[in-house]
């Protein structure tokens, strides 16, 4: 009987702190506990240090120190982007309304639900297209800028995170910066889940606006950043204060900053390298499950992917009972964005690719990190086989498959 193994497959939801992150950040928790703003040694210690975070964090992204803003989560960072610009556009026409958001169908939530909610107040969003691997329509995006401002509506702001949190998918956000710079319309992405295998530098990138969140990189939960292009106006989300450059009131969580930067400089030191790795465990776990389990489907772009996602449809099963099956064998992986996995609808990015409804709810997400290896990945394929195995002995889909 083999035995039982602890194996986390759920990277993308989020990942463990890195000792290092931990090492430099402590002493901000316990012996460096001044506040930032106090007028006195304690202070200015904690101050000195915060700064030489935003400038680690800086050099890292190519950009100027003041252009970081430290927020409280990736979600937080992504809603001081679209609302704060929503905001800063009431106020200055006075309380009129105008202006248009654009996005992506397989956005996160984070992105689709703050659009929704300025929906409400009555700016209009328009949600472009992905073809059937993920990537977006950039045909559409032109047409919809190009109708926009022939028609003399102001877009505000196109929002395409870089890469996709269910399904891995790098967007070509090079290429969307061109045609946002032709129109003069700003460029977000959500660069959380890319953060620690792409390319950060927002120049190379052409990015206005780029939100990082800590958990997804080795760092703490309950941190992250937004880049904000030096000359963009955003309205704060929290008063009460000067910090963060008058965009975010409260005092600073100085060891999650530091952890942050710390974080950064470990994935840039180690991302080709680390990619490379887990690109190999990732094509050999693809390979393995399209060759020994029948009847699969995998979720996204081949060649446009992160190096650690593998996401698969499994006709005739649902994902919620082979994730409860692979979690008793110690199997940890994910039916989609961890934000939504107790949500019994059919995930929005899988349906947006054109899946059946019962295609999207088989879906798994395996997100590879540090501590994955070849023998977790046959460990791990081997067990799926004999969960696939049973679920569809007791599938009524199933047998309607197999009809």
């Amino acid at each position: 009987m083999t035995k039982k193994q602890d194996v986390y497959l759920d990277y993308s939801a989020t990942t463990p702190v890195r000792k290092e992150v931990l090492a430099e950040a402590l002493p901000f928790f316990v012996d460096s506990f001044g506040n930032p703003s106090s007028f006195h040694s304690h202070g200015f210690i904690v101050k000195k240090a915060m700064q030489n975070a935003r400038v680690r964090v800086a050099k890292i992204l190519g950009c100027r120190e003041d252009e970081i803003i430290f927020t409280g989560s990736g979600t937080e960072s992504i809603n001081l982007a679209i609302k704060g610009l929503a905001f800063r556009e009431i106020a200055k026409n006075k309380g009129k309304i105008n202006g248009v958001f654009i996005t992506q169908k397989t956005e996160h939530h984070a992105v689709l639900e703050t659009m929704e909610w300025l929906r409400k107040f009555g700016f209009e969003v328009i949600e472009i297209n992905v073809d059937k691997d993920g990537i977006i329509n950039l045909k559409e995006l032109k047409k919809v800028l190009a109708k926009n401002t022939e028609e003399g509506r102001k877009v505000l702001l196109v929002s395409v995170m870089y890469a996709n949190n269910e399904i891995g998918v790098i967007q070509p956000i090079k290429e969307i910066s061109k045609i946002c710079k032709k129109y003069n319309v700003l460029l977000h992405s959500d660069a959380c889940q890319g953060a620690e295998y792409l390319p950060l530098d927002v120049d190379e990138l052409g990015v206005d606006l780029m939100t990082i969140n800590g958990s997804k990189i080795y760092a703490f939960k309950g941190t992250g950043l937004l880049y904000k292009k030096s000359g963009i106006e955003l309205d704060s989300l929290i008063h009460g204060g000067g910090h963060e450059n008058g965009l975010r009131a409260g005092t600073e969580n100085v060891a999650g900053m530091i952890g942050l930067a710390k974080a950064l400089e470990l994935a840039k030191k180690e991302k080709r390298s680390e990619s490379a790795r887990l690109k190999k465990l990732r094509n050999y776990m693809i390979k393995r499950i399209e060759k020994e389990i029948p009847q699969v489907i995998l979720n996204g772009s081949r060649k446009e992917r992160l190096p650690n996602n593998v996401n698969f449809s499994f006709e005739g099963v649902e994902g919620e009972s082979i994730l409860l099956r692979l979690n008793e064998e110690g199997i940890r992986v994910s039916t989609g964005s961890a934000c939504t996995s107790q949500s019994l609808e059919p995930s929005h990015v899988l349906m947006a690719l054109g899946l059946p409804h019962g295609l999207a709810h088989g879906s798994i997400r395996f997100s590879l990190g540090a501590d994955t290896t070849k023998t977790k990945i046959d460990y791990t394929i081997r067990e799926l086989k004999k969960t696939i195995k049973f679920l569809r002995t007791i599938s009524p889909e199933w047998n309607e498959v197999k009809k």
